[in-house]
């Protein structure tokens, strides 16, 4: 699959730590040849457990593989969706692919502690810039002629809240769970552009909150999710970042409109 995105050019959000899928699906479609504009906002990373890290190191080790844009953005922002496809045509001249891999963690609560600036937050980031920048990109997009008019690609992220309860996380569930919803009805729209959206439900992905080093306080937690997982393992972010290269790439024209679940055989029953 070596250098099957050649001569596309791909943007992809959130991404800011190592650690993070965002920063796995880049590696991936860079080796791919994919030229890449990522977006990333370490204010939101710094007031998490795990904390921020330094774009820039990471802009750099993805330079070695490939031509690299950046910028950082608040996506929460009403015109930062315009903002993040403008510049990636300025950079690049044109777009191929958009892999919505941002979300907001924090400041949530059960359904006896959340207001509405809880849910007006989670909303902006978890769905609205996700809708805006679909909206922005397939304004963007130019299919080619022939076989190559269905090349467009949009991914979403959600995180499996149709297949159980998320105690604790009413905000953030409520709005990845309108891109569930939406996702048919949104990929039946874009098909007709040449351009294919499916929505990815990578289960419990260790990306730092699952390590020993930032959740200690939450020890029951973590084991209880590795237990989940046969055999205790647990997901990484190089896991949904392969299923996302595969559904990029001319490999996954076929699939269309989709959620997939790509959780490793956990066992909710067990969670």
């Amino acid at each position: 699959m070596e250098s099957q995105l050649s001569g596309r050019v791909a943007v992809v959000t959130g991404v800011s730590r190592r650690n993070g899928i965002g920063f796995a699906v880049a590696q991936r479609l860079a080796r791919q040849g994919a030229a890449l504009f990522l977006t990333h906002w370490s204010a939101h990373d710094a007031v998490q457990p795990w904390g921020a890290e330094d774009p820039a190191e990471l802009v750099e080790e993805l330079r070695v593989l490939t031509r690299v844009a950046d910028l950082a953005v608040d996506l929460a922002e009403p015109a930062a969706a315009e903002r993040v496809l403008a510049e990636t045509m300025a950079a690049f001249g044109h777009v191929d692919i958009l892999v919505a891999n941002h979300a907001r963690s924090g400041g949530d609560g059960s359904l006896f502690e959340i207001d509405a600036g809880m849910l007006d937050g989670h909303w902006a980031v978890d769905a609205r810039s996700v809708l805006l920048l679909t909206q922005a990109f397939a304004r963007r997009y130019r299919p080619e002629a022939g076989p190559a008019s269905d090349r467009g690609r949009v991914i979403w992220m959600t995180s499996g809240q149709q297949k159980g309860p998320m105690r604790g996380e009413i905000a953030y569930a409520a709005a990845k769970s309108v891109l569930a919803g939406l996702t048919s009805t949104v990929a039946d729209e874009l098909i007709e552009r040449g351009i294919l959206l499916n929505t990815i439900n990578p289960g419990p992905v260790d990306t730092g909150y699952l390590s020993a080093e930032t959740a200690d306080r939450e020890l029951e937690v973590v084991e209880a999710v590795r237990a989940a997982f046969p055999r205790g393992r647990v997901g990484v972010p190089d896991d949904p970042a392969r299923l996302i290269a595969w559904l990029v790439s001319d490999e996954g024209r076929w699939v269309v409109g989709q959620v997939i679940d790509s959780e490793g055989g956990f066992r909710r029953s067990r969670w």
